[in-house]
């Protein structure tokens, strides 16, 4: 574990890239602004021509941190952040180690040094962002969704009301609505529950989503309006699309046509296309029961298809490895079954295996294969995360400067996005969300007969 943790650390000297809280500095500059009796969005850090992007809730959230240095207030989001990724990562993985008999928070003790070398997590934390926590947020809800459909299982009748409300999962859907009022992304899955027909976790995202905005138009009205009816539209405050680090399909675009807009209706159209894939994908891993796989897929989507998607942003590679790491020890675990059906079938001289016919010996060895080496190679590309050595910067530069190779290699992250929404396995019945509820109709409509 220790060794893990050490060689994550030299990954990230090896790889990241120098970090100083700059999103960080930001933030706190423009609470402290805030709290001095200024306009939020008015504020512009020194130097820069950055400010404030988020929703007015996001700066009352934030509003805590004008009373500590910037340095202390990032050290703080770090920790949280790596506290909430080990939250997550010990929710994602118990269902699988159970299955394999491992322990749990040894795993996620080795999980954890690993989920932290990679270009999304360190760069969240190396900038003090906040993109773990509002994963945590969304991820609390597939939790949530899981514990409804086994209807509080966890819970016996001598524990108190509060418990019993958690385990229940009654209020899934809660923390997309509250990661919907800090940052405007999440709302896709709001859209995708309402396609899943989960309707009540549907209903308590918005719900929370509204009485968290409305909330605040009452506290700070004044920032509210000048976010709802002018910050939001004004696209140029968060950087040129053809920067770098946007792996959107928006920056992917401007980069190919080297241009520092990305040419509108082509992106509108392929956008159109990605978000149908992705919504349909997740709603067909819904059905098969792996809603892991589903949340996945939305948020890649969400990647995908936003105008700036920066590599902080792309945290959901950490379940999409999972996912794939899981599906290659299944489809072992499954040939290996039908390797030992088979050399008993022989003994009792019966027909070894389907139709006669014995699977070869390395059989167990090389299914899943594929997909054991998509999960590692996926690992490895966000782990090195080969677009800085080529980043380019229009005018200047053009994003050709380094030929073909080098433009793949600018936009190897937006790419890997777009193959996982439209290649990313499921694995049915992994974890499935729904079968209670399905159970419980069937049930009633037997017992009516």
């Amino acid at each position: 574990m220790a060794a893990v943790a050490y060689a994550a650390w030299l990954a990230i000297g090896a790889f990241g890239r120098p970090y100083n809280f700059f999103d960080m500095k930001i933030y706190h500059g423009a609470v402290v602004w805030w709290a001095s009796g200024h306009e939020l969005y008015e504020f512009i850090a020194p130097g820069t021509t950055l400010g404030f992007t988020y929703p007015p809730f996001a700066g009352l959230v934030m509003l805590p941190m004008a009373h500590l240095p910037v340095q202390a207030a990032g050290l703080v989001n770090a920790l949280g952040s790596l506290a909430a990724l080990a939250v997550v990562l010990a929710g994602l993985l118990r269902p699988i180690v159970d299955r394999l008999g491992w322990p749990l928070w040894y795993t996620v003790a080795i999980a954890v040094p690993l989920a932290a070398a990679i270009e999304p997590v360190r760069e969240t934390l190396g900038y003090g962002q906040v993109n773990v926590l509002l994963f945590a947020l969304v991820m609390a809800d597939l939790i949530g969704l899981r514990w409804r459909s086994r209807r509080g299982t966890h819970t016996a009748d001598g524990d108190g009301a509060l418990l019993r409300f958690v385990y229940s999962g009654a209020w899934a859907g809660a923390g997309i609505g509250l990661a919907t009022a800090v940052k405007l992304t999440p709302a896709l899955f709001i859209g995708y529950l309402m396609i899943t027909r989960q309707w009540r976790a549907a209903a308590t995202a918005v719900g929370t989503a509204i009485g968290v905005t409305v909330g605040t138009f009452a506290i700070v009205g004044t920032e509210s309006r000048a976010y709802w009816g002018s910050v939001l539209w004004q696209t140029e405050r968060v950087g040129a699309a053809d920067m770098t680090p946007n792996q959107s399909l928006a920056g992917l675009l401007a980069r190919l046509y080297d241009s520092i807009e990305t040419p509108g209706l082509l992106w509108l159209a392929f956008a159109v296309l990605m978000l149908a894939l992705g919504l349909s994908r997740a709603a067909n891993a819904h059905a098969d029961g792996d809603e892991l796989t589903a949340f996945t897929l939305v948020g890649l989507t969400a990647n995908v298809i936003s105008p700036i998607s920066w590599t902080h942003h792309l945290i959901w590679v950490i379940p999409a490895i999972i996912v794939l790491a899981d599906a290659a020890v299944r489809r072992r675990e499954a040939s290996r079954g039908l390797n030992q059906r088979a050399a008993q079938a022989s003994s009792y001289g019966g027909p070894p295996g389907v139709n006669g016919l014995r699977p070869p010996i390395w059989y167990p060895t090389l299914t899943g294969l594929r997909h054991g080496v998509a999960a590692a190679g996926l690992y490895l590309l966000f782990l090195v995360s080969p677009i800085w050595p080529y980043e380019h910067q229009l005018p200047e530069v053009s994003h050709y400067q380094d030929g073909l190779f080098g433009a793949l290699m600018e936009n190897s992250l937006a790419l890997a996005l777009i193959v996982l929404v439209a290649a990313l396995p499921w694995r049915p019945g992994a974890e499935p969300v729904f079968y209670a509820d399905r159970l419980g109709r069937q049930a009633t409509l037997y017992a009516r007969r």
